[in-house]
């Protein structure tokens, strides 16, 4: 069950020349939509991550409300109150998570950024684990739960048997050959997603933007990860919808792909 937030998860003030020369500015992007039941654990995590590894990073927190009509939007920000690196970014309808974390990633004002599920499926501290992995010639990191050291717990039958079969046929179209393609727990370059607005607005729109990182060439690295059910609430995936979305993307990748082979011989 959700805790409300403790006296000791207050914000943490940190000098701010210590901040400039030791900490990592990171912006953490929380895409979230018809979440009231999330609300309270989720903003426990990021207090407590911000004061957890607030000696290394200098966090600024982007909530994107997608348009919900729960109540999530206010109760986020009443939970927020004064805290000045929290901030609520609302979308005024509904428009899909690939286009909350878009938002998002517009708002942030550090290179580095990372979106995380608001569910509570992936524990938040793995920021810790991936930032580091954002090396100069790396533009993206994602969680993989897939990977041969990641693990999935407990985790609703049809949603892991989408995600596996959209990730293995997105492995056969693109270029780098990672072992999921769909999570949403990401770090990433901003500068080099920022123009990279996306097509497919809703769940879809996570693997189109791997593809479109690995048409251009960037480098994508996998950091392995746990899966884990939600910790509230219901997943807003429509399993049908987003199945055919997929395939829809497939095709178009090995349209590319062809069209990319066409050229070249032509050439």
């Amino acid at each position: 069950m959700s805790q409300p937030l403790s006296p000791q998860h207050s914000v943490v003030q940190r000098p701010e020349a210590h901040r400039e020369t030791t900490c990592t500015r990171v912006t953490i992007v929380v895409p979230v939509f018809n979440e009231r039941e999330c609300v309270s654990s989720l903003m426990s995590m990021l207090v407590e991550l911000d004061s957890d590894l607030g000696e290394t990073y200098e966090f600024q927190f982007v909530l994107v409300d997608d348009g919900s009509t729960d109540g999530t939007q206010e109760a986020l920000r009443e939970l927020i109150m004064d805290r000045p690196n929290f901030q609520v970014v609302p979308h005024q309808c509904n428009r899909g998570i690939a286009a909350a974390i878009h938002t998002g990633i517009k708002h942030a004002d550090s290179e580095i950024v990372a979106s995380i599920d608001a569910d509570g499926s992936y524990d938040v501290r793995l920021v810790e684990q991936m930032v580091p992995m954002l090396t100069a010639d790396v533009d993206l990191v994602t969680a993989s739960p897939y990977h041969p050291s990641g693990d999935v717990e407990d985790v609703a039958v049809w949603r892991l048997w989408l995600s596996q079969r959209a990730s293995g046929l997105y492995r056969l179209g693109l270029q780098q050959k990672l072992h999921c393609y769909t999570s949403c727990f990401r770090v990433y370059r901003r500068s080099k997603v920022l123009d990279l607005e996306p097509i497919n607005t809703g769940y879809v729109g996570v693997a189109e933007l791997m593809w479109r990182l690995d048409r251009q060439g960037s480098k994508i690295v996998e950091c392995p990860a746990v899966l884990r059910s939600r910790v509230a609430g219901q997943s807003k995936m429509r399993v049908f919808r987003a199945t055919m979305r997929h395939l829809g993307l497939v095709s178009q990748i090995w349209r590319d792909r062809f069209q990319s082979r066409f050229s070249r011989e032509a050439a």
